[in-house]
């Protein structure tokens, strides 16, 4: 079956220029030029990667991200900000509402495809861990996508969850960042040097503090 993406962007020019690219690679691809048509769309279609522009009037890509997180079943849908901007506080704006990655303007048609491959790709592969994870009162099932603190559900984005089974794999081991860089987002996906902090950030608030360990200048550990 057809991976699904949807692009979100308010130059009509751009969304031709993608479309047509991913098309080619046999993609479905729907297009959306405005934040409230795409959440119309996301939840009618459920795509699989959701590429959105960060700046667009009226309701921004920030703000569509952080209500795609808190629509259900869209929870750990891959979502990719494209954007021209570089600062870090717009990156960590995007993070914090639940991003996975970003592409940068101005696109590069062969580089954007290559890329949307290879986040579907790894979207599609299972980690190579038991399926039932429990350390230090958290609990992942890794089959049916879920995450457990105590007797609380927790609603994770899928980046959260692959970090969080991940560092609980191996309780007490301290991965390095670059263990982490190349295990969750891959080696050939370009991502900033606060990722990995971001999203061990987010983690802490919603497990708590204790549970997860930094080693300075090296890695993270999950506490046993």
């Amino acid at each position: 079956m057809a991976k699904k993406v949807l692009l979100v962007d308010d130059e009509e020019d751009i969304l031709d220029l993608l479309r047509y690219n991913l098309e080619r690679e046999g993609i479905r691809v729907f297009t959306a030029k405005d934040g409230r048509e795409a959440l119309k769309l996301a939840g009618s279609e459920r795509p699989d990667l959701v590429v959105l522009d960060i700046m667009m009037p009226g309701m921004d890509g920030v703000e569509v991200c952080d209500q795609l997180r808190k629509t259900a079943g869209m929870e750990r849908t891959l979502i990719v900000f494209l954007t021209a901007r570089t600062e870090d506080y717009s990156h960590i704006a995007g993070y914090d509402a639940g991003a996975d990655d970003y592409i940068n303007k101005p696109v590069r048609p062969k580089v954007f495809v290559s890329k949307v491959q290879a986040l579907l790709k790894r979207s599609g592969q299972s980690a190579q861990y038991d399926r039932i994870i429990e350390a230090n009162g958290i609990r992942i099932d890794l089959e049916r996508i879920s995450v457990t603190k105590g007797t609380e559900t927790l609603q994770l984005p899928k980046k959260e969850f692959e970090l969080l089974a991940l560092l609980m794999s191996k309780p007490g081991k301290v991965f390095l960042r670059d263990e982490i860089y190349s295990r969750i987002w891959g080696t050939d996906i370009f991502v900033g040097d606060r990722t990995i902090d971001v999203h061990i950030r987010k983690l802490r608030e919603k497990i708590g503090d204790d549970r997860i360990g930094t080693v300075k200048g090296m890695g993270y550990r999950f506490e046993a």
